[in-house]
């Protein structure tokens, strides 16, 4: 079970360091048409639009290929309970990834709700969706 977890770990570290990359690139187009028309007060919604791209990045991803860089990585996929994985299921399963705290919050009560031995957060169990470890 352990070693489960820690897949899953490196998986979010892997779409975070892929997530980060993104963000620089856009950065790098963005901030010099920013400084050119002065609208420096735009950065101030950065993190906001950080957090609107990590959930659409693990929306898309896992809504249509049932998995993200990391995960695939490290062959990991989401399966929803009746075999049907869609964009609304995912972004039900994803929201808390807007910030780390949220994520944090859903996997805690995730680990007190859940059953015994069950992989699953408190919005996985909403979605009705599990990670699985694929051969």
């Amino acid at each position: 079970m352990q070693e489960f977890w820690g897949r899953r770990l490196v998986a979010l570290i892997v779409d975070a360091i892929f997530i980060t990359l993104l963000m620089w690139v856009l950065t790098a187009i963005v901030y010099p048409v920013l400084a050119w028309n002065n609208l420096y007060s735009v950065l101030n919604y950065w993190l906001v639009l950080l957090g609107v791209l990590i959930v659409l990045y693990f929306t898309v991803m896992e809504g249509k290929w049932s998995s993200t860089l990391g995960k695939g990585l490290l062959k990991l996929k989401v399966q929803a309970a009746d075999g049907n994985m869609n964009y609304k299921k995912a972004f039900l399963r994803n929201i808390s990834k807007f910030l780390w705290i949220p994520l944090v919050i859903d996997l805690l009560i995730g680990v007190v709700v859940s059953k015994e031995g069950t992989r699953q957060r408190y919005l996985d169990l909403l979605a009705k969706t599990t990670v699985i470890k694929v051969e």
